[in-house]
């Protein structure tokens, strides 16, 4: 069952869980399990996904209930008017602490740049007695709240990448060695970003909606690894 995080007649939110696609893609041909066929089934109703996240990305997601509702939704994405954060845990702690990447990226189908802009804030440090590079005897680590503005593929694992601050986990644009000492130190094998927070206005009511959702137990697991008290970020959450 998904964790259904908000319902009305027009629209619905859930908590999708790591490793679900949002729906069938050529990439992922044969395979049946996806968000889209779930919520359809636990509901009994039709749905539709507003807005996408990578199949290893955790967190909320928006699905529209109705026809009428789904290009008034997809357009307040268009116009940037709703705000989208997320969490991830990076290698290395920047040396600004609040920061925009403003860096254009190269569309995976035009092979064109395109405008991409993300935000970022450090939310917590670490470094732990542990070798993970060969290089040094500590390793240094950075909870960061990232904000979403523009949408490209895998623009926060990409614009991240491009810092050198690499997401654990990621296989496709991150540090194959970090990921590699997670693995075998703390058996982690997901990615660590997880989209946590979700506001706008409903386009039927103009009531403002604003809803987070926790982080899985794999991402928590590593927080406290890393000396961090989940209750000191996520109380009242």
């Amino acid at each position: 069952m998904l964790n259904i995080l908000f319902e009305d007649e027009n629209l619905i939110l859930i908590d999708k869980p790591a490793g679900l696609l949002v729906h069938r893609t050529r990439q992922a041909y044969g395979e049946e399990e996806n968000a889209l066929i779930q919520l359809r089934d636990q509901i009994g109703s039709w749905v539709a996904p507003v807005h996408r996240l990578d199949r290893a990305t955790s967190g909320i997601l928006l699905f529209a209930k109705n026809e009428e509702i789904l290009p008034l939704l997809k357009a307040r994405f268009m116009d940037r008017e709703v705000r989208k954060y997320y969490l991830t845990i990076v290698r290395g702690i920047p040396k600004e602490k609040e920061a925009l990447i403003d860096h254009p990226l190269e569309s995976e189908r035009s092979k064109k740049l395109q405008e991409a802009q993300t935000k970022y804030r450090v939310l917590a440090e670490s470094e732990i007695p542990f070798n993970s590079t060969g290089r040094y005897p500590t390793s240094r680590y950075s909870l960061l709240e990232v904000e979403l503005l523009t949408g490209r593929t895998h623009q926060i694992r990409r614009h991240l990448a491009h810092l050198r601050h690499y997401i654990i986990g990621d296989k496709k644009h991150g540090d194959n060695r970090q990921n590699i000492f997670f693995e075998n130190q703390f058996g982690l094998s997901n990615l660590l970003l997880h989209a946590w927070r979700l506001s706008f206005r409903h386009p039927m009511t103009e009531d403002e909606i604003s809803l987070s959702c926790l982080p899985p137990a794999h991402f928590r697991t590593i927080m406290s690894k890393l000396g961090w008290n989940d209750t000191e970020f996520f109380s009242g959450k």
